[in-house]
């Protein structure tokens, strides 16, 4: 199918049947939040139960925690779009809980997050710090560079500094400060402090009953790891090699949601860990479903999504490496040699 077929008929897509899967279910959501939760306070006492055996039986257990943790982001996430559960107050309540865990201020990063929605793969709305990880420059913008920016771009977009550095401090440094929040938002910058303060007294509970060392072997390997995998999810899923960019007057979110972003087609456990945030085609088509009736959406409507790029888990291992659009092409590329 040529571009101008493609985008005509993405234009022309049955949209509004997406709407019935917007429905938050009760049961579902309460059954997630307290099977994720109670998992991850189990993986915890297991954790610190374990440093008296072993601490690399401790270390080992950091990576089911460092899922755990990611799926609980997924439900702020939900939260934060009002679509995990029908109450506003009850999203509010549970995204909160949710971000002791994450280490993410939840009207902060909510804040941030929209600004994401508005303008993903559009080529003239780039430049959203909180959108370091998705973000890129054009063939024709890193021609025109000076050889000192290019080695600049270079290192800000290695996959090690992207990928593996930048993660954990962002986590644990930058969501501490409001550091991109203008003064004028004072609920989103006063959820960052309140989350400050709430994890002072957390983890200075913890360290007066665990001693600092065991605080940091249970707790600091699971949250570094977590945040490098949330990152990576986000990433490969909207900076892809057939990931489409578009400038202003030729974007539109059902194009964008489809050729923007891919179906990053998980093995189920993997899927679950991350609560369904691979169908990212069908959160971007309507943020306001759920986690947990995004693959039903996707399987029952294939009007609509089967145009959508699939991504296999090798495939999105390789993703990290495309960081210039080529618009020549219309397609993702890699830095040339």
């Amino acid at each position: 199918m040529n571009k101008s077929a493609g985008s005509a008929a993405i234009t022309n897509l049955p949209l509004n049947m997406l709407r019935a899967y917007q429905a938050p279910i009760f049961s579902t959501a309460l059954l997630q939040a307290l099977s994720t939760f109670g998992l991850y306070i189990a993986c915890m006492v297991a954790m610190y139960l374990s440093l008296k055996l072993s601490v690399w039986i401790t270390l080992a257990l950091s990576i089911p925690a460092s899922g755990l943790i990611v799926r609980i982001f997924m439900l702020q996430h939900d939260c934060g779009h009002n679509s995990f559960f029908r109450s506003r107050r009850l999203n509010s309540m549970v995204g909160h809980l949710c971000s002791l865990i994450t280490f993410t201020p939840f009207f902060y990063w909510r804040r941030l997050h929209a600004r994401h929605h508005q303008s993903w793969n559009n080529l003239d709305n780039r430049g959203i710090a909180a959108d370091f990880f998705s973000d890129c420059a054009t063939v024709a913008e890193y021609q025109a560079m000076t050889p000192w920016q290019k080695r600049l771009y270079r290192l800000s977009h290695h996959p090690l500094l992207v990928h593996f550095l930048l993660p954990p401090v962002v986590f644990l440094v930058l969501y501490r400060l409001p550091f991109d929040m203008p003064r004028t938002q004072k609920r989103e910058r006063r959820s960052v402090y309140l989350l400050d303060l709430a994890l002072v007294v957390l983890f200075g509970g913890l360290i007066m009953a665990f001693g600092l060392k065991s605080v940091l072997l249970v707790h600091l390997p699971s949250i570094v790891l977590a945040a490098i995998i949330g990152i990576w999810l986000f990433s490969v899923q909207h900076r892809f090699e057939d990931a489409h960019w578009a400038r202003k007057a030729e974007w539109n979110s059902a194009k964008a949601s489809l050729q923007g972003a891919s179906y990053l087609k998980l093995p189920v456990v993997l899927q679950w860990f991350s609560g369904n945030i691979g169908l990212h085609h069908v959160h971007h088509l309507r943020p306001g479903i759920p986690n947990y009736r995004l693959q039903a959406c996707h399987d029952e409507c294939p009007e609509v999504t089967n145009g959508v790029t699939v991504l296999t888990l090798k495939e999105a291992l390789k993703a990290p490496s495309y960081t210039l659009w080529d618009e020549t092409l219309n397609r993702m590329v890699p830095l040339p040699a």
